[in-house]
């Protein structure tokens, strides 16, 4: 049985897909933290939002998110998600294009036994040395 974390993240990336952001901030901690790129981060939920709204706009509304490997390291009512994300888009030129990112996801458990991302983070190590 895959972990919920698993189930939870195909669903947020369904609604990044769908540009549903209403529904992608459910998935959100109120203070979590966002890399939108090396080197600038945003942090709460209506920072999140204004970012997907202007990383759509930069994808020409064409961005499909997917998952590949996913890791979920669980311990004292947090996890660390390790996972390959699959980025499809259609560039400015017309061109369809593709990315594969090692990102890293912290995630909180609440009281009420639901997991909110805490640090969403699609570039992984890639950070060290590149802000």
């Amino acid at each position: 049985m895959p972990h919920p974390l698993k189930t939870l993240i195909e669903a947020a990336d369904r609604a990044i897909t769908a540009e549903d952001f209403d529904a992608v901030m459910g998935f959100y901690a109120d203070d979590a933290t966002l890399v939108v790129r090396p080197g600038l981060n945003v942090v709460g939920k209506p920072a999140i939002r204004r970012a997907f709204a202007a990383i759509a706009e930069y994808f020409n509304h064409s961005l499909k998110v997917g998952q590949g490997e996913m890791i979920v390291l669980e311990g004292a009512d947090a996890a660390l998600v390790l996972m390959e994300s699959t980025l499809d888009w259609i560039d400015q030129d017309g061109a369809a294009s593709s990315a594969v990112r090692r990102a890293t996801f912290v995630f909180r458990k609440g009281g009420d036994g639901r997991w909110l991302c805490a640090i969403d983070n699609s570039y992984g190590t890639d950070l060290i040395g590149a802000a």
